[in-house]
């Protein structure tokens, strides 16, 4: 029987994003909490470190431990750890219940701290998007309202989920206005594939660790705040408008994977996207799903086209495709926008980059055998950008397509030329996702 002023020992299992917003936001400056570490999955790297004293707080002077999801139960034992608190992102419900048993057999409780309790209010008013997997398209459309928004003379704060993968008390909080910025921060190739055409297009993004702190820093200048949602996790931030994506291409998944069902729950309009890729039928079942978990939501579709820069490069062409890393590799997707562009572009031949991958790119397709033809646009250190580089000068394909959002011949400077795969959002109905804005607008405004 536990003695009611004991102290609980909790455990977070996380990647890198949501274990550490919980505890600054819950457990941080609870006195009946004491958090003896963090485990790490699904981002290479991570283990091994520190959560740092600077932003631990006084109560943990020395930091916390973040240690390989592996050693669960060794760590429960050595801690005598009373709860474990899952915190991660963009996994079956099958694969939470796995760790809730190991954790249960450890002798721990298990836990999920739901979206009220870590959510951050914000001075003005919050869009949202989310999604229901990795790779629904929710980026492109965050990027698609922050534009709109500006061009109606709103200043307008974009602000992403967490990616950091660097030094942690040095990105605590970090403001994305320049190429000069990516540079600053030392980012990694999952970093640039969000930030970079934010900047492209002339806003401002903010990221990093401390999301208080982030939130104060770009509620400042700002009217409204667009969150950018990483996988398919619930927003740090409460929300006045909370749009979430589904992917056509993936129908049958919008209540199969944690939190992405919490979050097609709590969508105030589901956005059923890729509609021009996608069979009618699925787009149809999607729409079910979303009906059956969610009726007070606005249901709207919406498609993602995809466009090459030079078409004729790759026609007839030895085509490499790279693709986003997420979306292809814990997101489940075989391939994604560049291979779908070379092959309606009238590609030769999609070249197998398994035969040229270097050992720490090979190990991606050991990780993730579900990938088709396409290289993952992997790129978590400098170590595994050296890799990505020398995997796609080693391949035998004449040209390169990247359906990565990043210049991905800027970062590399490989030997091989690139074609790049862009792809935006666009309102399938009338008048769609653009009307509801105007709807939003109208009435904040009144």
């Amino acid at each position: 029987m536990r003695d009611s002023t004991s102290v609980f020992r909790i455990l977070i299992l996380g990647a890198a994003g949501r274990d550490f917003h919980c505890f600054n936001v819950v457990y941080r400056d609870d006195p009946g909490a004491e958090v003896v570490g963090f485990t790490a999955t699904q981002i290479p790297g991570i283990e091994g470190r520190l959560y740092p004293p600077a932003l631990c707080g006084e109560r943990y002077p020395q930091g916390i431990a973040i240690r390989d999801e592996a050693e669960l139960e060794a760590i429960c034992r050595e801690q005598g750890v009373d709860e474990v608190v899952f915190a991660y992102s963009d996994v079956s419900h099958t694969h939470v219940m796995h760790l809730a048993s190991r954790a249960l057999a450890a002798g721990a409780d298990f836990r999920l701290l739901g979206p009220e309790r870590t959510m951050l209010r914000a001075s003005v008013p919050v869009i949202a998007v989310s999604a229901v997997r990795t790779g629904c398209g929710k980026s492109q459309t965050a990027r698609w309202i922050t534009r709109t928004l500006i061009e109606k003379g709103l200043r307008v704060a974009a602000i992403r989920h967490p990616m950091p993968y660097g030094d942690l008390e040095a990105q605590a909080v970090q403001r994305f206005a320049t190429r000069d910025d990516l540079e600053r921060h030392e980012c990694t190739t999952e970093e640039r594939e969000e930030y970079e055409l934010y900047i492209e297009m002339g806003s401002v993004i903010f990221a990093g660790v401390d999301y208080a702190a982030i939130l104060r820093e770009a509620e400042k200048g700002a009217d409204v705040l667009v969150w950018d949602g990483g996988n398919n996790d619930f927003p740090f931030f409460h929300s006045d408008l909370h749009v979430v994506l589904v992917d056509a291409l993936r129908a049958d998944q919008v209540t199969t994977h944690h939190p992405g069902e919490a979050v097609a729950r709590m969508a105030d309009v589901a956005i059923v996207n890729k509609i021009d890729a996608a069979p009618a039928d699925a787009v149809e079942r999607a729409i079910r799903s979303l009906r059956r978990v969610n009726p007070r939501a606005r249901i709207l579709r919406a498609a993602s086209p995809v466009q090459l820069d030079d078409p004729d490069a790759v026609a007839g062409r030895r085509v490499l495709v790279v693709e986003d890393g997420p979306t292809t590799t814990h997101g489940g997707m075989a391939y994604g926008a560049g291979y779908v562009a070379a092959i309606a572009a009238g590609a030769g031949e999609i070249v197998d980059p398994r035969a040229a991958a270097v050992p720490e790119i090979a190990a991606v397709f050991e990780r993730f055998p579900h990938l088709g033809n396409v290289l993952p646009a992997m790129g978590y250190g400098a170590r595994q950008i050296d890799a990505l580089r020398r995997t796609i000068d080693a391949s035998d394909a004449d040209v390169v397509v990247s359906g990565s959002p990043i210049d991905l011949e800027a970062l590399l400077d490989v030997a091989k030329p690139v074609v790049r795969a862009r792809y935006h959002y666009e309102d399938a109905d009338s008048p769609g996702l653009a009307g509801v804005l105007d709807e939003f607008l109208a009435g904040w405004s009144g």
